[in-house]
Order: C-alpha cells, then structure tokens, then sequence
C-alpha cells in the first residue's frame, strides 16, 4: 500500500468515528508529524509508518521526543512488527502510545482500541459512523 493511502486510510478510520481531522498541507516535509486528531478535547499527534519487518527504535524515540516538546500526546501506528528497543524507548513516557497489529486492525474496522491509563483513557471510544455527504456508507 503506498503510504499516502496508508495515512488518508487511518485518517478516514478516525473520522468515522467522529474525531475530528486536522490534516497537513502537504504530505512530505511535516516535521514527523503526519496529521493532527481530536481526542476528548485535546489534539494527538500522528505518525503512520508502513513497515515490512520490525519498527526502527529511533524512529518511535524521534516522535516521543516530538510529542514531549510540543506537550503534547502522540499514536505511532505502524505495520510492522514492535521489537523490545522501541517499547524500551517509549516505557516511561506518557506522550506516546504505539498501534500496531490487532489494534490497528482494530482502527480500521470501527473495533474499540485499548490504550494505557497513562494516556488518560481505557479505550479510545468507538463513535458511530456518520457518512458524509456524497460517500457511500
């Protein structure tokens, strides 16, 4: 999948759960942050990465340090495999939360997504689907 139909495919994965969208002007030269999303009041930033094998640890310690100073909290949503150097990176952090695998399926199927307590929320709530006008669905 090319990465720009990656990001608009999690992005219209938050939308029809209601969230609002805050997208970029352009896709390349963001600054590590693909998009912007609402969550309870507060923007998280969003950093999709498509991998084939397991996640490099510097990209997820890049986006936490990002997150921090911005003060803000952040989803790092991959297709690859998590290893145990980019959990490491993000333990003790508050900032960001790491979707990958079931959840991410989960994201894209309307499924409801646990994320830790340390980010303010059980689960990132599952709003129902209001079509837009002129899309199916």
């Amino acid at each position: 999948m090319d990465p720009l139909a990656f990001e608009e495919l999690l992005l219209e994965s938050f939308e029809r759960r209601g969230f609002r969208v805050i997208r970029n002007h352009r896709y390349t030269g963001d600054g590590g942050i693909d998009r912007k999303v609402m969550i309870d009041g507060a923007f998280w930033l969003i950093q999709a990465k498509r991998y084939a094998t397991a996640i490099r640890p510097e990209h997820v310690s890049a986006f936490n340090a990002l997150c921090r100073a911005r003060s803000c909290r952040g989803l790092f949503i991959h297709t690859g495999r998590t290893g145990p150097q980019s959990r490491e990176s993000i333990d003790n952090s508050s900032h960001v939360e790491i979707i990958s695998g079931r959840r991410l399926l989960a994201l894209v199927t309307g499924g409801p997504i646990a994320v830790p307590e340390a980010l303010g929320r059980a689960t990132l709530p599952v709003k129902p689907h209001r079509a837009k006008p002129g899309r199916a669905g």
